[in-house]
């Protein structure tokens, strides 16, 4: 569409946004969001089985920076904004601590998820924000 009328876009693509004020409950909720929740309630965690799951989780900051980036210098399609580094869905519910309940292999669960973020990387951005750093910080 940007190309008919001759209008500067770019698209970018988020994986897995983590921060402050994410969404704990509901349809929209984050794997972050959700576990810090039962966390707080003491209630215990819940892994779709297998459990090998891998996600890419990015900070907000992280990718409000990338945003700004990419709208100074991005032209087009293919701006991923994510971290490089992935954790297993198990991984990230034992950060937390805790009981971790399994529940049932789901159809269609994704086993990984190939984070696309040249042309992001490509204007200078990178991943300067932790999860591990995060959930502990959550967990004090």
């Amino acid at each position: 569409m940007g190309d008919w009328y001759d209008i500067n876009y770019a698209i970018t693509y988020f994986y897995n946004v983590y921060g402050p004020r994410e969404i704990s409950h509901g349809d929209y909720a984050t794997l972050i969001g959700i576990y810090d929740s039962k966390m707080q309630r003491g209630e215990a965690l819940t892994v779709v089985a297998p459990g090998s799951q891998l996600r890419n989780f990015t900070h907000i900051d992280d990718i409000c920076d990338a945003l700004v980036l990419i709208g100074e210098h991005g032209e087009g399609d293919g701006f991923g904004i994510g971290s490089d580094e992935a954790f297993s869905v198990l991984e990230v519910a034992e950060m937390f601590g805790g009981e971790v309940v399994m529940l049932p292999e789901r159809r269609g669960n994704r086993m990984s998820a190939d984070v696309i973020s040249r042309k992001t990387r490509e204007l200078g951005w990178s991943a300067k924000k932790n999860l591990k750093r995060y959930i502990n910080s959550l967990k004090k």
